[in-house]
């Protein structure tokens, strides 16, 4: 997008490293808006302490709501509801009827064979998304309400205003924090990117879900590298990772020390730049590789 890269860093699974690694790049990179994509369970706000500058709501799929006055307890709207999200209630005065929102898929069948035109679709308010300002830099970052669905639709709007942002202050570079997985969210943070790292760790689990997280990059024909974080934990299973990289051509940018230095800058709220010297050296060197394939481009 207008000559922007980006990187969106990603992996198969939670709690890999992934947010503390895009937080400590934050405060590498000069030129880039920061983007945190995990709208589900957000947290890079916990490191980065953003100040809000912006608030604005994100509007999902439109449910059915029904106008009681107009409602004449025909009984039809419950009959052809193939989601049963139609309630009914007895009262004095008639039969209640009423639309749970969570069961309601928004198909709108309710509503056309409503014969009294009770029934109306209204568009919900499923989370936010934030512009804030952090001392890394400007960061864009959603909440999605608890039990809401359109998660990967809150990811692209996240992202795409990242790049307006970025566009805004003459700025070239997004860094994007995946949510984990490789689901809906996950293929729309990774989609149109320019470099997606994924973050993995020496263990079965972790082996597995890098596999399928690399075939997900493949799939949208994104550029893929690879960070091992804590590989000194079980080097049995970081030769098995290397050994992978080397079969598929996959690069292997870093690999992170497991550190106890780095928990307790996590519990302070700070990356591991300021308080641990042997990671601040491993991820100058993954920001040294990043350019590299920036450089590229």
């Amino acid at each position: 997008m207008n000559g922007q890269f980006e990187v969106v860093i990603i992996s198969g699974k939670g709690g890999t490293g992934k947010t503390t690694l895009t937080s400590s790049l934050a405060e590498l990179i000069p030129d880039k808006v920061i983007c945190d994509a995990d709208v589900d369970a957000a947290d890079m706000f916990l490191i980065l302490k953003p100040e809000l500058i912006k608030e604005n709501p994100f509007k999902g799929k439109s449910i059915a709501i029904i106008n009681q006055d107009k409602c004449v307890s025909c009984g039809i709207c419950e009959k052809v509801c193939r989601f049963n999200a139609v309630d009914a209630e007895e009262t004095d005065e008639k039969i209640k009827y009423t639309v749970n929102p969570y069961s309601c898929d928004g198909c709108t069948f309710c509503a056309l064979a409503c014969p009294a035109k009770a029934i109306n679709m209204e568009q919900q308010t499923v989370g936010d998304w934030f512009i804030s300002k952090t001392e890394a830099g400007t960061l864009i970052h959603a909440k999605l309400k608890p039990g809401a669905e359109n998660s990967g639709n809150l990811v692209t709007m996240v992202k795409h205003q990242a790049h307006l942002k970025a566009k805004e202050e003459g700025l070239n570079f997004i860094l994007v924090d995946g949510p984990p997985g490789i689901g809906c969210p996950v293929t729309s943070a990774i989609s149109g990117a320019s470099l997606a790292i994924i973050v993995t760790e020496p263990t079965f689990s972790g082996i597995h879900d890098l596999e399928r997280v690399y075939d997900l990059s493949l799939h949208f024909k994104v550029p893929a590298a690879v960070v091992i974080n804590k590989y000194d934990l079980n080097r049995e299973n970081t030769l098995h990772i290397e050994s992978y990289a080397k079969e598929k051509g996959i690069k292997i940018i870093g690999k992170i020390p497991f550190s106890p230095c780095v928990v307790d800058s996590i519990a302070e709220a700070k990356t591991p730049m300021t308080k641990c010297p042997e990671i601040a050296k491993t991820i100058n060197n993954i920001y040294k590789e990043i350019s590299v394939f920036r450089k590229r481009l």
